[in-house]
């Protein structure tokens, strides 16, 4: 453990773990990556402890727990099983941030109750065929009738939908000026007339998967809007810097599941009548995957504190999230490695990382762009 904790810290650190080791086995989250089931059971049962709701106030029956807190659920939960942390992430930054920040009163009384108790699931749509990377040229549209705002327009890679009973929707509610101006989010219901959607086939994450949504003339109240009219971008801004802690705490714990399973089967495979643990080659390999999970983990709680003490950068968030979906991705490649002919079959959990960690440096704002981000901090 490369971070340190308050007592309470630690032990709640100790609570999720326990759970996770009882609750989640090798065979259960292999069975819902081979079937590309959401495990809706266990995801229950964490809003019966109250994790759900963990960065909900109080007063809407959650904990009002800080983001330490928050990352230190997702990187245990990331450990066991991925997919089921990046739900819970959801929950926690289109629920408890973004519909506890944003949302009407009325809203967030009808909502984050059931959000905390995992009686309602939350995703994000923000993606289009047309704007990826540029993400502020969204195009689905929003207009005004009556008490309802009425949506056209596709999304695509709108993940966790399948497994979702609301999606925040970003949208574009005016066109004049620049383009940044003009988007409005909206909490939309899943199953709202005129809301379709097709699964897309992917290389991994298949449990919660991910969709392309199609919005024709669906009809969403105004009081579901986040924010205020037209001024949405910088909240988006907010939610996703949240975003990227949670996506970072989840895969620095599945970076250590890959180590985990590296280091175990180099101590108990044997060639040329020794561990290939005891071979430099090997050991280099698994003391470099040693070192880009423990700074992961520092960047994770370092970035978590900043947020805590309302002193994080644009930068800082993209430091992190560069860095931890690189991480994963070279400690998962190399990990596989070790395993040689072992690693490229489907009996070991390192093939699932290598398709999970791939995602990483494309989605939620690619490595690249994350690169653009911190050079314009530095002023070229």
């Amino acid at each position: 453990m490369s971070t340190s904790f308050t007592p309470e810290q630690t032990l709640f650190r100790d609570t999720v773990r326990d759970f996770c080791e009882r609750e989640i086995s090798r065979e259960f989250v292999r069975r819902c990556d081979e079937t590309k089931q959401p495990p809706r059971d266990v995801y229950e049962k964490l809003g019966a402890q109250g994790w759900l709701g963990m960065n909900i106030p109080e007063e809407y029956d959650g904990a009002g727990a800080g983001a330490v807190e928050v990352a230190i659920l997702l990187e245990e939960l990331g450990y066991f099983f991925l997919d089921l942390s990046f739900w819970v992430f959801r929950a926690l930054t289109w629920g408890g941030l973004a519909v506890g920040r944003d949302a009407t009163e009325e809203t967030k009384r009808q909502l984050l109750p059931k959000i905390a108790t995992g009686e309602l699931a939350v995703c994000f749509s923000l993606t289009e065929p047309d704007a990826g990377s540029d993400a502020a040229s969204i195009s689905l549209s929003a207009v005004e009738d009556g008490d309802d705002y009425v949506l056209n327009g596709q999304k695509v890679f709108t993940s966790g939908f399948k497994a979702s009973d609301l999606v925040v929707v970003a949208t574009r509610t005016s066109a004049e000026g620049k383009k940044h101006h003009g988007i409005t989010n909206f909490v939309v219901d899943t199953d709202s007339d005129g809301l379709t959607w097709n699964a897309i086939d992917t290389l991994g994450h298949w449990p919660l998967g991910t969709a392309m949504l199609f919005f024709e003339d669906v009809r969403v109240p105004k009081d579901r809007m986040l924010g205020q009219l037209h001024e949405g971008w910088a909240d988006l801004a907010v939610y996703l810097r949240y975003e990227r802690l949670c996506l970072s705490a989840a895969r620095t714990g599945a970076a250590k599941a890959a180590l985990a399973d590296a280091i175990s089967y180099a101590k108990e495979r044997e060639q040329f009548g020794r561990p290939i643990s005891k071979f430099q080659a090997v050991s280099h390999r698994l003391a470099e995957m040693q070192m880009m999970v423990e700074i992961s983990e520092m960047l994770v709680y370092r970035y978590a504190t900043r947020l805590d003490q309302g002193i994080a950068t644009t930068r800082d968030a993209a430091i992190l999230k560069l860095y931890a979906c690189e991480a994963y991705k070279e400690v998962a490649d190399m990990g596989l490695q070790v395993l040689g002919g072992y690693g490229y079959t489907m009996e070991y959990d390192l093939q699932r990382h290598f398709r999970e960690s791939r995602l990483g440096t494309i989605g939620a704002g690619t490595s690249d762009i994350q690169r653009n981000i911190i050079a314009k901090t530095m002023g070229i």
